[in-house]
């Protein structure tokens, strides 16, 4: 009789994810030496090695790919039943896990996001920042309940719903000669220096997944935390950036900026909310959804 208990499954999911024993332990918020333990402990229990232990972090056999499987069923339908009781005694307390792209993270969600946890004050989420490209496949596989993304991804059988626009401009200072231009290619502007936003952001991933097809790489002469300072410092004209047009357009409103369409057919995008399937999350999923709908103004979902 297998002996795994909650806390083992999703340390194992948060290794597998991770692709690191001590990020996964971090994630579980348990010692190094007490999530290594209990990774033997499932081992010797199955008597298989679920991880290859390298230099580097560890990879999945396929025992432990098998296992992911399996736990996020267990996990998701722990969630379900916990869902479902909670209803019976007034509330709905839990936690709902969200994948958001760069500009869903920083234009959208602030205002949507702090307005259901006012309402909810039982309902958690737990949100990270991701490239569109990660996020379907997390939430296909049952990693995230809900993603927010850019629809210029392939978005494959999950359950999804059109929200606002997400088109990506260039800014630059008024007096940059770029200014007067009503469009631009990206092709263009590569030989400029950028200001952008750190390394670990999902939208400057996707930049330089777009510059690398033509060959490039864009020159950055300082990466900063938020659009806000981007846009600062592309006023004062140390170099220009890309960012999304309602960022742009905010910003316009106290600096002395232009904006500059961006020619190129991936750089008009539209956030798309998706889910595996609406009818079997959670509960509290289903508020998250329907709060971040609210103003929808397309038609309901789609299968993508």
């Amino acid at each position: 009789m297998m002996r795994f208990d909650l806390t083992d499954l999703r340390l194992f999911l948060w290794v597998a994810e991770a692709g690191s024993i001590t990020r996964g332990a971090e994630r579980a918020h348990l010692a190094l030496a007490s999530a290594s333990a209990r990774l033997r402990g499932m081992e010797e229990e199955l008597k298989v090695p679920l991880l290859e232990r390298e230099r580097r972090g560890v990879r999945l056999t396929a025992a432990g790919r098998a296992l992911v499987h399996h736990a996020q069923a267990v996990l998701q339908q722990v969630e379900l039943m916990r869902g479902e009781l909670a209803s019976f005694a007034g509330g709905l307390k839990g936690q709902v896990r969200l994948l958001s792209n760069t500009a869903a993270m920083t234009e959208f969600l602030p205002e949507k996001l702090s307005a259901f946890l006012a309402v909810h004050p039982e309902v958690d989420v737990d949100l990270e920042e991701r490239l569109s490209s990660e996020i379907i496949p997390a939430v296909a596989e049952g990693r995230a309940e809900v993603g927010l993304v850019a629809d210029t991804v392939d978005l494959g059988g999950l359950e999804t719903f059109l929200l606002q626009p997400d088109r990506l401009v260039l800014v630059t200072s008024r007096g940059h000669p770029l200014a007067g231009r009503r469009t631009v290619a990206f092709a263009e502007v590569l030989g400029e220096p950028f200001i952008g936003l750190g390394e670990g952001s999902a939208l400057q991933q996707y930049l330089a997944s777009q510059a690398a097809r033509l060959g490039r790489r864009p020159k950055y002469r300082v990466r900063l935390r938020s659009f806000d300072a981007v846009c600062r410092m592309v006023e004062r004209g140390v170099g220009i950036g890309v960012v999304p047009e309602t960022a742009a357009r905010r910003c316009q409103r106290s600096r002395a900026l232009r904006k500059v369409v961006l020619s190129d057919a991936w750089a008009v995008r539209r956030l798309c909310l998706c889910v595996r399937r609406y009818r079997e999350l959670s509960p509290q999923a289903r508020l998250l959804v329907d709060a971040l709908r609210s103003d929808e103004r397309t038609s309901g979902p789609g299968t993508r």
